[in-house]
């Protein structure tokens, strides 16, 4: 256990709220919009006034790494203690584009606080869960009189994510021997609701397809040549239609072969959780449930690995009847993968499996995107044991743990450095990622920094 004093980080933290969080507001006036050009240079400013800042929290060493796009930060305060373990917090500083005529109330850039919350873009996604790291290793040092971590601490904070990290992969790779760690704890991530704490302990993967499927040279008459010629939608019908089995499993031989199952002590704890089924599917615009038979919702979404078919056409499109053989089809398909499934042999099994189901006569072409791995931390890891004791000291309260369904740049840090990933967040469904009128929960996000705070420690005696 840390001997870090409860009381003490929460005083410390409460002293240097106001200066935290005017620190916080000013960076969110830096429109670090990663997708449009027009703003890559406040992309740069972002990095710039972020490695600013870090040297003011007391990092003795602060730098910008270069990418073929755009910069990202990199931060290094080594312990006294020589043995201490090294950890690498994972964040961003690039945000998605947000314009007040998308349905915000105010200037996204500019933050404003009502109600207990901080409204702005990267308000929560990703700036504030960055940040409260400032805070929390300050807190830590002040409670228990070091003048450095407990822990030899690093920092990347990419500025790409909401651009796909196009190349943060290579910069990983470029950089490992700088970025080596014992473990990586990734604050971009977030917490089942605001009166329920958790832990996330994995995501899955993805692997994206599409398949275009070519048949006569050019869109044909139906009464002169049908029956007669392959039609590519009607052989690509069918490729979608076996995509699944009647159970709802993916149909792909091999696709299932590694995957991680889930325990009887994980499917307890996510049955722990207080999941409303029914608002569930008022969130997802949905009248029923469906998906492999034998699992809850909630293990679909985060532990079973899933084919979706994300859009398809061909042939004729408009008003009325226009009675063609079309001369093309295609379809987009996305792979959610799990903990044991490799995405190059997944990408190989769908390509064997769709090029057996094509007809002669019917020419294709299958494209597939860069793919990313799965991460899962064990339950039993004591790395994840002392993340759930930190946060359990701040918030007084029983931690709970869930997954992700979706993916992230987290497993590239898993895959290129070999140490096990967890997560620490501490936003919620409410703070509206992506969306109009983003923000962040203050009492939370100084929770988060108490949560940091306790960490350092936790981690030191844990990884010893």
């Amino acid at each position: 256990m840390s001997d870090t004093p409860d009381s003490a980080v929460r005083t410390y933290t409460e002293q240097h709220r106001t200066a935290f969080l005017d620190d916080l507001a000013e960076w969110l006036r830096i429109p670090s919009v990663s997708a449009q050009p027009e703003h890559h240079e406040d992309v740069r400013r972002s990095a710039q006034w972020l490695s600013g800042k870090l040297g003011e929290t007391g990092f003795p060493v602060t730098e910008i790494w270069e990418t073929p796009g755009a910069p990202a930060v990199f931060a290094e305060w080594p312990s006294e203690d020589p043995d201490a373990p090294v950890v690498l917090v994972y964040g961003h500083h690039d945000v998605q584009p947000a314009a007040r005529e998308d349905g915000w109330s105010t200037d996204p850039f500019e933050p404003v606080i009502r109600d207990g919350r901080m409204y702005g873009r990267g308000a929560a996604d990703d700036k504030g869960q960055v940040f409260f790291h400032t805070l929390g290793v300050r807190a830590h040092l002040a409670a228990t009189g070091r003048t450095t971590p407990a822990v030899h601490l690093k920092l990347l904070v990419e500025g790409e994510e909401e651009s796909g990290s196009p190349h943060f992969r290579a910069l990983a790779e470029e950089r490992a021997a700088r970025l080596a760690a014992d473990v990586v704890i990734v604050s971009d991530t977030g917490m089942w609701d605001e009166n329920t704490p958790t832990v996330c302990t994995g995501m899955r993967g993805l692997a994206e397809c599409e398949i275009e499927l070519y048949g006569p040279g050019q869109d044909i008459h139906s009464g002169s040549f049908g029956g007669a010629v392959p039609n590519p939608a009607t052989a690509l019908a069918r490729l979608v239609a076996a995509l699944h089995d009647p159970e709802g499993r993916v149909a792909v031989p091999g696709f299932y072969d590694g995957v991680a199952e889930l325990t009887e002590a994980e499917r307890a704890l996510f049955a722990e959780l207080p999941f409303d089924e029914a608002a569930w599917l008022r969130t997802a615009s949905s009248q029923a449930t469906a998906g492999e038979a034998g699992y809850s919702t909630l293990e679909r979404i985060w532990a079973r690995p899933t084919a979706e078919v994300n859009g398809i056409g061909g042939g004729y499109q408009g008003a009325g009847s226009k009675t063609v053989i079309p001369s093309s089809a295609l379809v987009k398909l996305s792979f959610r993968l799990v903990a044991g499934q490799d995405p190059e042999r997944i990408q190989e099994a769908v390509r064997t499996w769709a090029e057996a189901r094509i007809p002669a006569g019917v020419r294709h072409r299958i494209t597939f995107a860069p793919a990313t791995r799965p991460c899962l931390t064990p339950l039993g890891h004591p790395a994840l044991r002392a993340v759930a004791r930190a946060m359990g000291t701040a918030f007084g309260t029983k931690i709970l743990f869930t997954r992700e369904g979706g993916s992230g740049p987290a497993a590239d840090l898993q895959d290129v450095l070999g140490a096990p990933v967890l997560f620490l967040g501490v936003s919620v469904p409410s703070d509206g990622w992506h969306g109009p009128d983003e923000k962040v929960e203050l009492d939370l996000l100084l929770k988060g920094v108490e949560t940091a705070a306790h960490l350092w420690g936790e981690l030191a005696d844990a990884l010893r």
